[in-house]
């Protein structure tokens, strides 16, 4: 019998208790009925930072029985707000957001994160400013709960790498990735070609922030799509960025090319066109919040993360390196050696 991280108590603890010997039926019939309610009662999560739409959003599936994006095994059941001043889209919109949660889906908002930690399972950092991710991970890593760090991991490569480091030197189960990755399309592609592509492009929206690294902030959604058809492996990004747009194009191994097109503006897709050994695939893409929100409760609950925290690493070091290579006119540049200044490791 596996042991589930439930409510910080695992069923497996009270068999460790009746030694080496026989159970008697009866015996084993009494602990059974004692451990199944803590297996059966949702998880309690914690929100820090109520400044996304992601978060009334996931409260929604989480404490809405009737949601039609519903994902069971989970409550929200407490908030800090959070927010950052001088980011515009956090600054005027944390406190709608925190009353949404409060008013419509009943999640207690407290005022430290100190006790978002005590009062919850596991934890949701959903902070829409990718540079306040690593001071909150310090107060919440190596608590013994799992977390998720919704998208970017972190303000930027070097931040993101003192995050994954962090999380595990602490030995604290962590996951970070956007919902475009459980996009329906791109699972088609997949199913279409499984013996891989030979390049692919994905596109979508890529509205900056200027605190961030420019692919980063919405980017970020584009970049986890390429990688979901591509896997890790990126060696160099070369990147031509203008006012209306970044094209992307990092180089694999095996020859592979993936290229990401980032436009500016609220009226475009998100889309990939993949090159399988068969032939040329196309989908648009929808966002696929439903299957994030049961793939982080089971990564909650115990089970594997679907995304290894060193490929959210490589796409973090993939974006910044479309930022230098902006920087120094369009030169190629090599993830390797941007991972290593920042200490992170593949």
């Amino acid at each position: 019998m596996s042991s589930k991280r439930i409510h910080g108590r695992s069923a497996g603890v009270a068999f460790a208790k009746l030694g080496r010997g026989g159970l008697r039926a009866r015996s084993f019939l009494a602990i059974a009925a004692l451990a199944l309610p803590s297996l059966a009662a949702d998880l309690r999560v914690g929100i820090i930072g109520t400044d996304s739409s992601h978060a009334a959003r996931i409260a929604g599936a989480f404490n809405d029985p009737a949601s039609k994006e519903r994902a069971p095994g989970a409550r929200i059941v407490c908030a800090f707000k959070g927010g950052s001043p001088d980011v515009e889209r956090s600054a005027a919109r944390v406190e709608q957001f925190a009353a949404e949660l409060r008013d419509r889906h009943g999640v207690a908002l407290v005022a430290t994160i100190a006790e978002v930690v005590a009062r919850s399972d596991a934890i949701m950092i959903l902070s829409v400013d990718g540079r306040a991710h690593l001071p909150q991970a310090r107060e919440v890593f190596g608590k013994g709960k799992p977390v998720f760090i919704d998208k970017p991991l972190g303000g930027d490569l070097a931040s993101s790498a003192a995050i994954v480091r962090l999380a595990r030197e602490t030995k604290t189960p962590l996951l970070s990735c956007s919902n475009y990755r459980f996009s329906a399309g791109l699972a088609k592609m997949k199913k279409a070609s499984p013996e891989g592509f030979r390049g692919a492009t994905a596109y979508g929206p890529a509205t900056i922030e200027p605190t961030m690294p420019d692919l980063f902030f919405y980017g970020v959604h584009v970049a986890e799509a390429l990688y979901t058809l591509l896997g890790p492996g990126c060696a160099t990004v070369t990147s031509v960025h203008t006012a209306d747009s970044d094209v992307v194009t990092g180089t694999w191994p095996g020859g592979r090319t993936g290229v990401l097109y980032g436009v500016r503006g609220n009226r475009v897709a998100n889309g990939a066109v993949a090159f399988g050994a068969k032939g040329t695939l196309m989908e648009t893409l929808e966002n696929s919040f439903p299957e994030m929100m049961r793939q982080i409760v089971r990564f909650f609950q115990g089970g594997e993360p679907p995304v290894r925290i060193e490929e959210t690493l490589e796409i973090m070091a993939f974006m910044q390196a479309a930022e230098e290579s902006k920087r120094r006119g369009g030169v190629p540049v090599a993830l390797a050696a941007l991972m290593a200044e920042a200490g992170g490791k593949p």
